[in-house]
């Protein structure tokens, strides 16, 4: 897989409120342009606000609720609604977690990730 360039400035994530809003602070401090649903508000949102605000924001989506996601996910594709993107994890340790999307936000471009769906165990040492 090639690098993404300039990574730090152009990938924008959104961490939904089932993640620590730690990880995003932590990713902020890295150079990493990373809000968290505790942060803007949104702790209580519905999943579909969740999505709807990532996509009104630009941001790929973080979540570890991979089954409330993917009919989200397919409803956006099917309606052909843009988004920038959803990645899903299991419940990890914040220094795994810290570990994989690092790595995700290291090697993947966000035009890569438009209207995509990955898993963050693909980014696993």
């Amino acid at each position: 897989m090639q690098r993404a360039t300039n990574n730090k400035r152009s990938v924008r994530l959104y961490v939904d409120a089932d993640i620590t809003p730690k990880l995003a602070r932590i990713l902020r401090e890295q150079g990493y342009d990373v809000i968290s649903a505790h942060e803007v508000g949104n702790a209580e949102a519905t999943d579909e606000e969740h999505m709807a605000f990532a996509a009104a924001q630009k941001r790929i989506l973080l979540t570890c609720n991979a089954r409330d996601f993917t009919p989200i996910f397919e409803g956006y594709w099917f309606a052909g609604q843009a988004h920038s993107g959803i990645v899903v994890s299991e419940q990890l340790e914040i220094g795994e977690m810290l570990r994989r999307v690092t790595a995700l936000l290291d090697s993947t471009a966000t035009d890569e990730m438009h209207n995509n769906w990955k898993n963050l165990a693909e980014f696993a040492r």
